[in-house]
């Protein structure tokens, strides 16, 4: 059986991340709060903003973060704006593309393949796919009376939410939740294994077979 490697060999530096926003910028403020604390090996040499309104814009340059904004109405297609985002990560020298609350859809170049991550707030393949992001996520769950729920890591390839999943963690849904009591406890859960991905991927633990991601 062929084993591709995510990274291949072990990193002797900080990761290099390029962090895409589409909101508020949270997971962002997460991953700059686990390098400030010394347990993340990371650097954000870029952000890149799907939106000029993003909140997060203001958090990643008050951080002293170069941030830039690439509309995907700017771009006829997918692939042309998925091209401009990659470039940029070129030029910045990223190691790892990772979606934080990243809305829009976007091409992995063969060149980024398994170097892109994505964290969804749900246990995936449940409450996933086109349209579930932010609350609808949380509004669904509660709806369909679901007794649990957590948030998923995965590589991302050319779907909503579909590529090997990394890592997953289970958040339990109490009977008196509201979307936001849900959302807050599954953000936590979001704390602790994104952070976590980056380390297995910058420690070249995580390995792509058959469509599943094993950890050595």
């Amino acid at each position: 059986m062929t084993v591709l490697r995510a990274i291949s060999t072990p990193l002797k530096r900080p990761v290099r991340l390029g962090v895409l926003i589409s909101g508020g910028g949270t997971t962002l403020t997460n991953f700059l709060s686990e390098i400030a604390a010394g347990k993340l090996s990371a650097e954000v040499p870029i952000v890149i903003a799907s939106r000029p309104d993003c909140g997060g814009i203001v958090k990643a340059r008050a951080a002293g973060l170069e941030c830039v904004v690439v509309e995907r109405r700017q771009f006829a297609s997918v692939a042309a704006f998925s091209q401009a985002i990659f470039d940029r990560c070129c030029e910045a020298r990223v190691d790892l593309v990772t979606l934080a609350g990243f809305l829009a859809l976007i091409e992995v170049p063969h060149d980024f393949e398994w170097r892109v991550m994505n964290i969804h707030p749900a246990l995936i393949p449940a409450f996933c796919g086109q349209g579930y992001y932010g609350h609808r996520v949380h509004d669904a769950v509660l709806q369909r009376g679901a007794k649990v729920s957590g948030c998923t890591v995965h590589f991302v390839d050319n779907q909503y939410d579909h590529g090997p999943i990394i890592l997953q963690r289970c958040v339990a849904v109490l009977d008196d939740d509201t979307p936001d009591s849900l959302a807050a406890r599954v953000f936590d859960a979001e704390c602790v294994v994104y952070p976590e991905s980056v380390r297995l991927f910058a420690a070249g633990r995580l390995h792509v077979t058959g469509g599943r991601v094993v950890c050595r």
